[in-house]
């Protein structure tokens, strides 16, 4: 039996296959668009999933949608309605939308994939909730979703066992811990739902000046983790920001001008409002502890990519194990939507030895996405123009483990495209973490992003201990640890009196690369069964230097989607100071690229959408 599960119309929209209650194919829209965070129905994520299966649409036997459209415009009517006649111009810029699109689901379905069977929808948080609990490796687990808003749910929680999931409670619309982050972000000058992880990255450099604030004028944080936010600060209900003047007053001034610099003020805005999500969130896992029982833990929704506070819940909370759905945020609800139907709709028994077979759990490591075989990768390298070789098998590992140990940066394309926002060894750009100078080349000469932006560690699984503080899985890099105390390196008493973005030339560690401003690294365990390749050359790395730590981030620059084609990965490559790159077994070395890199005709630039 297959099901086809798509979320769509907000941002990250995706296509999910499943098959008898297997996860078999899994992608964002974007990285097939370009656009990112492409909102639109997942035309080329449908395909693409139909295709991996070698299927048609009339071989579907479900098509599941991840929220009940009708529900969620009735939130927005009943909205407008409450803050009339304020939000006029809102309304008027998102009816035309949803009369035309949002509100006739079924009739998309039909017209883009042409599937005339029956479409069920479920409710957004519970989409949320199946991502995060029928994929796990738990038999039984308590399950809190957390985002900004679905239909009027904010946040939930529940537990699930066997096949069955049970939601126990709802925030509602506007009480949003989600919300209360993406207002932060926009007026620390980030976008809203793209640069919430900024906003986290900044915090380390900053100071909580501002919790008491929070805590006394924005939000009514309760013991058991539900909050009431002060709507007279915000303005997200009814009109196009997501602060108003009063909240300005409150911050003593205007939003930050995007693009602008980024001052000591939003800094300290950023840890500030940090700290209080980290708080909501550490209470909120205690009372689901409280009501359920549970040893086990299952998060999704947007904000469980927080991974700073999923990391303070597994050391501080009391839960034993903590697993967190990689595609945390919408782009998961496509899969959760699917699996929901196979599990609550359908009945069918979920058998953990079948859901974990060949992983450590169902999500296959999250290499869910497209692959290309090297006579593909050939072809595409010849018809770019492009300098490579091949490399003979068995010997991959070891010749890049050296290149990445003279200090180059390698971009490295191998297997299945990874599900969700994170890079995991499948469309990466690696690097030593032992060199001080990495952390701020990666950023300004390969990324073209922020230069506070901290990068994140991919280690061997059995050394995660040696280097981090963390005795688990951390497989989808969705939780921070603190580096171990023997590889941190004491500050002096000049460096401990430097202040904000000053902090970010100090080394801090034995692998200073991954060790950001507080001794914290987001961590990546690899393990030989989800990712061969990638574990050996962590392997070969670790025989070479000693080190079993690898940088790691995501394949693209500031503003793209991820690559996911040989092509685009060339393009990446060559519009950047990369030094090498490999796409399955060829490796690419920039200084052998001549000007016939590029060839004459430059029309395959405008394919992949390229600056």
């Amino acid at each position: 039996m297959y099901i086809l599960g798509i979320s769509a119309y907000y941002h990250d929209s995706a296509a999910c296959l499943v098959r008898d209650g297997e996860v078999l194919a899994a992608a964002q829209e974007e990285r097939f668009t370009r656009k990112k965070h492409d909102h639109r129905y997942p035309a080329s994520a449908v395909e693409f999933c139909l295709s991996r299966a070698g299927i048609t649409p009339k071989e579907l036997d479900f098509v599941a949608f991840y929220d009940k459209p009708l529900l969620k415009f009735e939130r927005l009517l009943e909205t407008y309605i409450d803050y009339a006649p304020r939000g006029l111009r809102s309304f008027l810029m998102a009816m035309p939308l949803w009369l035309r699109e949002k509100l006739w689901i079924r009739e998309q379905v039909s017209k883009e994939a042409g599937f005339e069977g029956q479409v069920l929808f479920t409710e957004h948080h519970e989409s949320h909730a199946a991502s995060a609990f029928f994929p796990s490796p738990f038999e039984s687990a308590a399950v809190l979703t957390m985002d900004g808003v679905g239909e009027w749910a904010t946040s939930s929680y529940g537990y699930g066992k066997g096949n069955e999931l049970h939601l126990l409670k709802e925030l509602h619309f506007p009480h949003s811990l989600g919300l209360l982050y993406s207002a932060f972000t926009y007026y620390t000058g980030f976008k809203v739902n793209s640069g919430e992880y900024k906003v986290m990255g900044l915090a380390p450099y900053g100071e909580p000046k501002y919790v008491k604030l929070i805590l006394d004028e924005l939000i009514d944080l309760r013991e058991d983790g539900s909050l009431r936010l002060n709507m007279k600060y915000f303005n997200f209900a009814a009109g196009l920001t997501m602060t108003n003047k009063a909240f300005d007053r409150l911050f003593g001034g205007p939003p930050r001008e995007a693009e602008s610099e980024v001052t000591q003020r939003e800094m300290d805005l950023a840890r500030s409002v940090q700290e209080v999500t980290e708080e909501a969130m550490l209470r909120m896992a205690r009372h689901v502890h409280k009501e359920t029982g549970e040893r086990n833990l299952c998060l999704a929704g947007g904000v469980a990519l927080n991974c700073v506070g999923n990391g303070r819940i597994l050391r501080e909370g009391p839960f034993e194990n903590v697993w967190v759905q990689p595609a945390a945020g919408d782009a998961g609800g496509s899969l959760g939507a699917a699996l929901s139907v196979w599990y609550q709709y359908l009945g069918n028994e979920r058998k953990l030895e079948e859901v974990c077979r060949g992983g450590a759990d169902g999500m296959r490591g999250a290499y869910l996405g497209p692959e290309f075989a090297d006579d593909e990768i050939e072809e595409s390298l010849v018809t770019l123009g492009a300098r490579y070789r091949k490399v003979p098998q068995g010997e991959l590992s070891e010749t890049v483990a050296r290149l990445l140990a003279e200090e180059k940066v390698v971009g490295w394309f191998q297997g299945r495209m990874e599900f969700g926002p994170r890079a995991l060894g499948a469309r990466s750009i690696l690097g030593d973490p032992r060199s001080p100078r990495m952390q701020s080349q990666m950023n300004l000469k390969i990324k073209f992003r922020e230069s506070f932006r901290p990068f994140a560690p991919s280690v061997l699984r059995e050394r995660v201990s040696d280097y981090f503080e963390l005795e688990a899985d951390s497989p989808y890099m969705l939780l921070v640890a603190p580096v171990r105390e023997h590889l941190r390196r004491e500050v002096t008493e000049a460096e401990s009196r430097l202040f904000g973005i000053e902090k970010l030339n100090v080394p801090r560690s034995t692998i200073p690369a991954v060790t950001h401003v507080d001794y914290s690294a987001r961590v990546q365990t690899v393990r030989r069964e989800e990712s061969p390749a990638f574990y050996d050359l962590l392997a070969a790395f670790e025989r070479l230097t000693g080190c079993a730590v690898l940088v790691n981030t995501s394949f693209n620059v500031r503003g793209e989607p991820i690559v996911c084609t040989p092509a685009q990965a060339f393009a990446c490559f060559m519009r950047t100071e990369m030094d090498c790159l490999v796409v399955g077994d060829f490796l690419l070395l920039k200084s052998e690229q001549g000007r016939n890199a590029f060839s004459e005709d430059l029309s395959w630039q405008e394919e992949f959408q390229l600056d």
